[in-house]
């Protein structure tokens, strides 16, 4: 790619960018949030053509004016947010698009012997027959992965491909990704998390305001410096979280047991306590609980068994209490899905910074909103918690992933909660972001702020938690120290496995 320049009115997202890519490598491509990464993926993909440049593929210049145009020459991409349909099974979705003419039973016949050559050569192995609602998220990756190498795919896109994985999930995708490598696939690995791009790439280029800023061969570099070029500055990877002032118990769950629509238990007899002035960490493998726990607690799904007392209030299956009530007893939310739970993409930024609180100040005068009014208040906000753009009639889908996760926690944060229920905070989010995001959930506790963490990730967990619950099939496994444990620890509680079977 030669000089790629991309505008959106006034705005320019790709600057005069270059990036070359060796055939059968691993390049990773970071920067932070709003850097033009997304941006500079996307015209090589052709949903958004470049304005001005060139790119290149086999040293021979190519047009790519859409998606089409990309796979003809054999670029695939895999979506931060998947692209399949969850009713169909994996062979009608790896099917779609390719179908090879009207009659599907021909195309369905060459799709499954392609899936057969796919597992044997590369290691992607999937259930062609299942259904893709059924399966974890990381097999429903490799689907999106085996779904782009059916069209013959040699340059391979995967924007955020860990953000929803499991540290098994992602270990297993770069297990896959260097066997793809190894038969002369290209692949282009855009990711936040400089851990990642150190274990897999073989080389790395950084991205920061639009341009590309450095590049790197891995074997070369360190993650601090991978960091620095990226922020334009030192960043702190490590951090210790300050100790405790823990304040009386802000919430208390007794017995919380859950099932879902089918009948399925999703939280078994579930009791935790949260004190004001600290954070409580829920580690887990996803699905185990977690976010039906979040649902409870915040009042999204009723309690069916056990109670809530939180705000002196007790909330059980005859006296329940839904969001807002729970938003007045002085509990907020930041859920771990932030375009489906935490805003409405469509909506203008100023709205969705006053969604669910819009009938307090700062959003209007008497019965009506004022526009003018909630534009003051997100540009505020904006500018307390660094939101780029600053722009609040910009619709919220506009923004990167880690904007609209602050604009979401400036929403929450702003209330100055008794109680944070916090779900996956930096999925998704750069470096630089993540940083601030912890510095504001580090201020919240000193304030006496009770926080309810969950997170996949245990260096997250480990980053900010005074306490650890595990989570297991519904169940807390476990309830550890974060000074006195290791995640070896926790990882084993995570696995089911108790001390006594360690032992």
């Amino acid at each position: 790619m030669r000089g790629i320049t991309k505008r959106f009115g006034a705005v320019t997202a790709n600057d005069a960018v270059d990036l070359t890519v060796r055939r059968g490598s691993i390049h990773g491509v970071i920067g932070e949030n709003g850097a033009g990464k997304s941006t500079l993926m996307s015209a090589l993909y052709g949903l958004h053509p470049p304005d001005e440049g060139r790119i290149e593929i086999d040293g021979e210049p190519v047009e790519i004016a859409d998606p089409a145009d990309a796979i003809r020459l054999g670029v695939g991409m895999v979506h931060q947010n998947f692209t399949l349909i969850r009713n169909f099974t994996v062979l009608e979705n790896v099917a779609l698009g390719a179908e090879g003419g009207p009659i599907l039973r021909r195309g369905l016949e060459e799709t499954r012997r392609r899936l057969t050559r796919l597992s044997r050569d590369c290691g992607l192995t999937v259930d062609a027959d299942a259904v893709v609602e059924d399966l974890p998220v990381g097999v429903q990756q490799r689907v999106e992965i085996v779904k782009a190498l059916r069209r013959g795919a040699r340059v391979l896109i995967l924007d955020e491909p860990t953000g929803a994985l499991t540290p098994e999930e992602a270990a297993g995708l770069f297990g896959n990704l260097r066997g793809l490598a190894a038969e002369g696939v290209s692949i282009l690995l855009v990711t936040h998390k400089l851990n990642e791009v150190m274990e897999v790439a073989d080389r790395v280029s950084v991205m920061r305001g639009g341009r590309m800023a450095a590049h790197f061969d891995t074997t070369d570099t360190s993650a601090e410096e991978l960091a620095a070029a990226m922020v334009g500055r030192e960043v702190a990877l490590t951090r210790t979280p300050a100790p405790p002032v823990r304040g009386p118990a802000a919430l208390t769950a007794e017995g919380l047991t859950w099932r879902d629509d089918n009948g399925a238990m999703r939280l078994d007899g579930v009791s935790l306590t949260l004190y004001g002035g600290e954070v409580l960490g829920i580690a887990g493998v996803a699905g185990n609980g977690q976010s039906e726990l979040l649902d409870v607690l915040s009042g999204i799904a009723p309690v069916q068994e056990g109670r809530i007392a939180v705000g002196g209030r007790i909330v059980d299956r005859d006296r329940p209490a839904d969001p807002a009530e729970m938003r007045g007893i002085g509990l907020a939310h930041v859920p771990e899905d932030r375009l489906r739970r935490g805003l409405v993409p469509p909506f203008e930024a100023r709205e969705n910074a006053v969604l669910g609180r819009h009938c307090g100040p700062g959003a209007g005068e008497g019965p009506l909103l004022s526009p003018s009014a909630m534009a003051r208040r997100c540009a505020r906000l904006m500018g307390e918690f660094s939101v780029v753009p600053p722009n609040p009639v910009l619709h919220s889908a506009g923004f990167s992933g880690g904007n609209q996760q602050k604009l979401i926690l400036a929403r929450e944060i702003e209330a100055a909660p008794d109680i944070l229920l916090i779900g996956q905070p930096t999925r998704g989010v750069d470096i630089g972001a993540i940083e601030f995001i912890n510095d504001r959930i580090e201020e919240l506790k000193s304030k006496g702020c009770a926080i309810l963490l969950v997170s996949v990730e245990l260096e997250e967990i480990f980053a900010l938690s005074d306490r650890i619950a595990v989570m297991n099939e519904g169940r807390i496994a476990g309830v550890f120290d974060r000074a006195a444990t290791d995640a070896a620890t926790v990882g084993r509680a995570m696995a089911g496995v108790t001390p006594e079977r360690a032992a």
